[in-house]
């Protein structure tokens, strides 16, 4: 807990100008607005001020001047987050510190396949920055054009490739950190084989900021793909889905990037609410299954695979239909009919939103219960169901709109719902945040689904790293 400011507030906001310029330090309600807004409108927060350093001495030049004032730090890069980790959860408690100002790539080597970037780059400048030198950086979001490095290392961003090349912490060589006492760790070597002593970077590699501020990385690079295949599949069960799953996994082996499950309810949204999109298939079916396969040979190569992967579909007769995208135009509409669907989830009303994970192998038995519980408790709630199969991270979300409570006075509420969603996630050994993190708003599952071992073990550590508790107070724990 904090302790009385040592500092006025005017002394303090004169401090902070005095490292990063006037006009970087925000603290008229209009300046701050945009930086306190939660995306979905869900939270609003209320800054001492905003502040926007241009460097990491910047910043831990203001992290030392906070720690000085018991002044509170919430970091934050694009403010894309889905779980109210980058707004201040208390008023005038604390300074929100945008990375914006971070944003640099210091340093490319196609070499050794590293770059290293600050953490307020946006993902897509560091994907342009390795495609430039012929290069793959493979994390790939929906908000890439607006969320940071930072934030994704910060929350071990997941998305749509992690079946392949992991999950951000997988893509993540070494960290420039600034810590909660204002010192800087600075590890940007690069090196594949560093084996000496704790890997300090894990620490902070999904921390979403509550032990210090990531202020640069040296993030993986891969050689760039030959050839894509990009299909869209439907099919009739998520029991067929997995079995084509294991399938693709025989005939393409590393080379299988993409594997996402597509609910029929999701196209329909889609189909209904984002203009540009149309039907693929001439009728809607139970599922869909985007798949795409990245490979290093020639296309003949490919091709080749992929006669053989539809012969076996054929013969186990796990398909109702099918279409290989004849040109990146047809594969960028298939991608689009995914990536629109939590646009169209939000335009067709409010939505409980669910990023869990459960075992690969469990998600049918997962799907089929879980469903059938929520028709029996909350009659009337939509189950809008979609993820990254691939990698067992689905997101499982409800529409609870249509939920006549009068008619049904048993339904279940909102946070019912969700409770006997991540009830039935631990049963299946899963998790309730597969990417998305914790920051406020899943502290309570925290307590519920982990233990105390594991509860007091992160407690130590932010008690060792964050004695004073300046860094992102009331965020995970």
């Amino acid at each position: 807990m904090l302790s009385a400011p040592h500092l006025s507030v005017a002394d303090f906001l004169h401090a902070c100008k005095a490292i990063t310029g006037e006009q970087y330090v925000l603290s008229a309600a209009e300046d701050k607005q945009v930086f306190e807004s939660e995306w979905r409108g869900r939270m609003r927060g209320d800054a001492l001020a905003v502040v926007l350093p241009s460097d990491t001495a910047q910043v831990a030049a203001i992290v030392k001047l906070c720690r000085k004032a018991n002044i509170a730090i919430v970091p934050q890069g694009g403010n894309t987050g889905l779980v109210l980790g980058s707004i201040p959860t208390a008023p005038q408690t604390a300074i929100i510190l945008s990375t914006r100002r971070l944003n640099r790539i210091r340093a490319v080597d196609a070499d050794s396949n590293t770059m290293i970037a600050e953490a307020g780059c946006t993902l897509a400048a560091v994907q342009q920055a390795a495609t430039d030198v012929d290069r793959l950086f493979p994390l790939s979001l929906a908000s890439e054009g607006s969320c940071t490095i930072g934030g994704n290392l910060s929350t071990n961003a997941g998305g749509t490739a992690v079946l392949r090349y992991g999950n951000t912490r997988d893509l993540c060589l070494g960290l420039e950190v600034v810590t909660a006492d204002g010192e800087v760790i600075s590890q940007l070597h690069g090196l594949r084989k560093d084996n000496t002593g704790y890997d300090l970077k894990q620490w902070f590699i999904g921390a979403e900021g509550t032990l210090g501020i990531i202020t640069a990385a040296v993030l993986k690079l891969h050689p760039q793909p030959r050839t894509r295949c990009t299909a869209l599949l439907a099919v009739s069960s998520p029991e067929n889905a997995l079995q084509i799953l294991r399938l693709a996994g025989t005939c393409f082996g590393p080379a299988l990037t993409t594997f996402e499950l597509i609910s029929g309810v999701c196209t329909e949204l889609v189909l209904q609410h984002i203009p540009g999109t149309r039907q693929v298939f001439p009728q809607q079916h139970p599922y869909q299954i985007l798949l795409e396969v990245s490979d290093f040979h020639p296309a003949s190569h490919t091709l080749a695979l992929w006669e053989n992967f539809e012969q076996e579909l054929m013969q186990a007769d796990l398909i109702l239909d099918g279409a290989l995208a004849g040109s990146v135009a047809q594969a960028n509409d298939f991608w689009k009919l995914r990536e629109s669907i939590s646009e169209a989830q939000a335009k067709a009303g409010r939505n409980l939103k669910h990023d869990i994970s459960v075992p690969v192998g469990r998600i049918p038995a997962f799907i089929a219960e879980t469903g059938a519980l929520l028709a029996a408790a909350c009659p009337g709630a939509q189950v809008v169901c979609f993820g990254h199969m691939g990698d067992g991270n689905l997101h499982f979300n409800v529409n609870t709109q249509q939920v006549d409570r009068q008619v049904n006075p048993e339904a279940l509420d909102d946070t019912a719902v969700s409770r006997l969603i991540h009830d039935q996630v631990h049963r299946f050994g899963g998790s309730f945040s597969a990417e998305h993190g914790v920051g406020a708003m899943k502290r309570d599952d925290m307590l519920r689904y982990k233990s105390e071992t594991e509860l007091s073990m992160m407690r130590a550590v932010k008690q060792a790293l964050d004695p004073a508790g300046i860094m992102n107070p009331g965020k995970i724990l």
